[in-house]
């Protein structure tokens, strides 16, 4: 399964994933060849190699003749969009994530969609930026997209609409319900456009793929910082339901860590859980239990391959309180999975298919899609569901 990943660890401008994607081998004749059907005058292409923090990487910028850019409504740049020569499929995105900018800006500023003025991002080199990223994903055609948590940044940033703080209010918006850290840079690490595309196009945000990289691209970002200020994409193959027996990429032999705790506070089990997550646990979870002297516990419980056994046994002994971890081999028999990309009146949604025979036998929607597409909509979270149900149900 051909899989893109985007590794955010210093954030996303729509400028750093252009050249990330040409970096990492999306033709520059190809782009220009197809950013010119956008039939929109008065702009070019820089693309220069340079380098962050001692990487080498693609620096993209989009050079312009208008000295005030038009402020554009959303009805603006579909039509623009839609009378361009570029294929159905770049249409069709760039204009996915247009509409979630106007629908984040809409809720920020507490107007219609339709009313909302794009400023900086209606202008020629968003235009570019965002149907550059269209192009550029559909010549890589990837089976599924990938994120890492992406770093936000921290300080106050300057706008059309005055000084505001990092992130952006529209970028917070874009980002809801997408893991997300702060402060490791001392300024805006992801803009509005680059939160606008991973939103649109990303299936599945995790810090942990299994991967086997085939190419690796940088797009620098305009400033030098304390970290490489560039985006780092990864083309990889990854284990898809014909080689994948154990569901997750995992065939071999699992081992199942538990331990006993009655003497530790609640609210740090999240804590603990999301640690384990982070470090490749398969699945880990919460029991209640009585313990020696009738006292109430806490049982906790992970499922984790033989290899990760150990260094999983120590964070629970650094983590918690508990004195052991018990430990014993397990064997499970589980179904292959894929994550398809169903489209719905709301927006595409990934769902997470379970394969018999190599026939779906299950399918659950991504929660946290679904919740996002949900809260964007102002809409009940189960009219998502029965989305995803109609939908799945008519393509049989």
């Amino acid at each position: 399964m051909r899989t893109l990943y985007y590794d955010c660890f210093a954030g996303i401008a729509g400028d750093m994933h252009l050249g990330a994607l040409l970096d990492l081998g999306v033709e520059e004749a190809h782009l220009r060849a197809e950013l010119s059907k956008l039939g929109v005058p008065g702009w070019d292409l820089s693309v220069l190699r340079t380098g962050r923090g001692g990487i080498a990487a693609t620096r993209v910028e989009v050079l312009t003749c208008e000295a005030a850019p038009p402020h554009r409504h959303l009805s603006d740049i579909l039509a623009i969009l839609d009378a361009s020569g570029l294929s159905p499929g770049a249409k069709r995105r760039s204009q996915a994530v247009f509409r979630r900018l106007a629908e984040a800006e809409s809720r920020v500023h507490g107007i219609p969609v339709d009313a909302v003025h794009f400023h900086e991002v209606g202008a020629v080199d968003a235009l570019v930026d965002i149907a550059g990223a269209a192009i550029a994903l559909e010549r890589l055609a990837p089976d599924r997209i990938l994120c890492s948590t992406v770093e936000l940044g921290s300080g106050l940033v300057r706008c059309a609409h005055g000084t505001l703080p990092v992130p952006a209010p529209a970028t917070e918006e874009l980002l809801r319900g997408i893991p997300t850290r702060r402060g490791g840079v001392p300024y805006e690490a992801a803009t509005p456009t680059g939160a606008a595309i991973l939103s649109s196009v990303v299936d599945t945000f995790t810090d942990v793929p299994s991967l086997t990289v085939t190419a690796v691209g940088y797009g620098a970002g305009r400033r030098d910082g304390p970290i490489p200020n560039v985006l780092r994409v990864l083309l990889a193959d990854q284990p898809g339901p014909a080689t994948d027996a154990a569901a997750d990429g995992i065939t071999g032999p699992l081992a199942l860590l538990e331990c006993n705790i009655d003497d530790m506070s609640p609210e740090l089990y999240e804590h603990v859980l999301g640690l384990l997550f982070d470090q490749g646990a398969l699945d880990a979870w919460l029991t209640p239990v009585i313990m020696k002297k009738g006292r109430p516990g806490t049982q906790i419980g992970v499922l984790c391959t033989e290899a990760l056994a150990a260094p999983l046994t120590a964070t629970l002994l650094t983590e918690t309180t508990t004195l052991g971890v018990r430990r014993q081999p397990v064997a499970r028999t589980a179904l292959p999975r894929e994550v398809r990309v169903v489209e719905t009146e709301y927006g595409p949604i990934p769902v997470k298919l379970a394969l018999q025979d190599g026939r779906p036998l299950k399918a659950k929607p991504e929660y946290e899609a679904c919740r996002r597409i949900a809260l964007e909509h102002g809409i009940p979270i189960r009219l998502v569901y029965e989305a995803v149900a109609r939908r799945l149900a008519s393509e049989g």
